[in-house]
């Protein structure tokens, strides 16, 4: 079932009589639980052609390397081939994704894309509306319930968000029906960028290799659902305690796979639905709420990446306190080599670089230790964005946005004034030794690098 509420129309123009319906793969790099593929397939077998997907291989994408691009093509490759199974060529044309559309939609009845919100995701289907002669329609997928169907407007918190969402998850979380392509689009000739060879195809592409893909790590749907599997096996009911120990391995994982839309959210969640394990509230309120939350934010939010978009009050308190004194101040390029007076903080910042990713509990410490140790908050905001998003795998999105946001006050209440935090909220090494024991988390870490 694809309910309607995550259809949208993004132009007036009519359907055509073209060869083929043709699926804009972008946001939803996947085969599997993709409500705009499923769209497709349903509108191209009430037509009478097949479905042809195409995605726009760019290599200018803002703050996008080469970790992001390695794991992406292992992702699309994985893609490609489920693709292939159900009969749907996938064309990989490198180049401006918008102008790629524009092009193979000469060909086509209408053009399905799958929903992003982040600016220059809107900025190409913008484009393409304006530009094709069919009809384009978007579908939401990376999300279980629509940004607008939740709220028309910003939501502040968590908590004011929790009801609207939890109010329509009875009528979203359903399975997505895979439907079968009646024509194929297999013998469809059409230019094609090779990704075959991963390496190779890398080498073609004119993009950033300053940071290595990460190589305990591997991309695509196959990937994301064994470490799905292993996750509820071994790690889910003990994730409402463990989740906040770094120095466990208690996570899901899944925040790379999300972000390149590689596994659909809604799957995840219907297979943590139905386990009997304990843990599964806690995981589900992070997967839906948190993450749902952090969408809401990046769509109604135009500053979604600048100090700007944090709550008056946060942006008040904080250059209130802009000039008190601090006791450490780093330039961006210490930071960076995490050459730090402390030892908890350049663990977190290694952790970063050498796996793509950061535990969620040190990531807070560490994006308040920045807001700390820059001359202003505003320095200290661009600094701790521009390393989540050149580092992280799953950086650059909504949930990176609003997590480095929140460091910031944002989706906070205010709390008790201080020297430069203002009323933003504090953490230091000491609260970190309650929770767990920060120098083994150390440890670990240096294991990682010598291994």
């Amino acid at each position: 079932m694809i309910h309607k509420e995550r259809i949208k129309t993004l132009n007036k123009k009519p359907v055509g009589k073209g060869r083929y319906i043709l699926y804009w793969m972008q946001a939803a790099q996947r085969a599997e639980y993709n409500h705009a593929l499923e769209y497709s397939i349903r509108q191209a077998n009430e037509l009478e052609v097949p479905v042809v997907a195409v995605f726009g291989m760019v290599d200018n994408y803002p703050e996008a390397n080469l970790r992001h691009y390695h794991f992406m093509l292992e992702g699309l490759t994985d893609a490609k081939k489920t693709l292939e199974n159900r009969n749907i060529k996938l064309l990989i044309r490198y180049g401006a994704p918008e102008l790629a559309v524009i092009a193979l939609a000469k060909n086509a009845c209408r053009v399905v894309v799958d929903a992003g919100h982040t600016r220059i995701q809107r900025k190409w289907r913008q484009c393409v509306a304006k530009s094709i002669q069919c009809l384009l329609e978007e579908v939401e997928t990376n999300l279980i319930v629509p940004v607008m169907e939740v709220s028309d407007k910003e939501n502040y918190s968590a908590g004011t968000l929790r009801p609207r969402i939890n109010k329509k998850l009875p009528e979203y979380l359903v399975p997505v029906i895979h439907k079968k392509p009646l024509y194929s689009s297999m013998d469809m000739k059409f230019d094609d960028f090779d990704i075959s060879n991963i390496d190779l195809a890398l080498a073609k592409l004119s993009i950033d290799r300053s940071v290595e893909p990460v190589k305990n790590i591997r991309g695509g749907n196959v990937q994301a659902k064994i470490k799905l599997k292993d996750f509820m096996k071994t790690k889910l009911d003990h994730y409402a305690d463990g989740r906040n120990d770094p120095c466990l391995d208690a996570t899901s994982n899944m925040s790379p796979y999300l972000h390149f839309g590689q596994i659909s959210p809604l799957y995840i969640a219907l297979k943590v639905l139905g386990s009997d394990s304990p843990g599964k509230d806690v995981f589900l309120e992070e997967l839906i709420v948190r993450r749902e939350l952090s969408y809401n934010f990046v769509y109604y939010n135009q500053n979604y990446d600048k100090f700007l978009c944090l709550p008056p009050w946060a942006r008040n308190t904080l250059n209130f306190h802009g000039r008190d004194k601090r006791e450490y101040i780093y330039a961006l390029d210490e930071f960076e080599q995490a050459e730090t007076h402390d030892p908890y903080w350049n663990a977190a910042q290694q952790e970063m670089v050498y796996t793509g990713k950061m535990h969620g509990y040190m990531r807070m410490y560490w994006g308040k230790k920045i807001l700390e140790w820059t001359r202003n908050p505003r320095q200290g905001f661009e600094v701790a964005l521009y390393l989540n998003n050149k580092y992280e795998l799953d950086g650059r999105d909504p949930n990176g946005y609003a997590g480095i946001a929140w460091c910031f006050g944002k989706h906070d209440r205010a709390w008790s004034e201080r020297n430069i935090f203002g009323k933003v909220r504090y953490m230091n090494a000491a609260g970190l030794k309650r929770k767990f024991n920060p120098e083994a988390y150390v440890d670990k870490i240096r294991q990682l690098q010598d291994s």
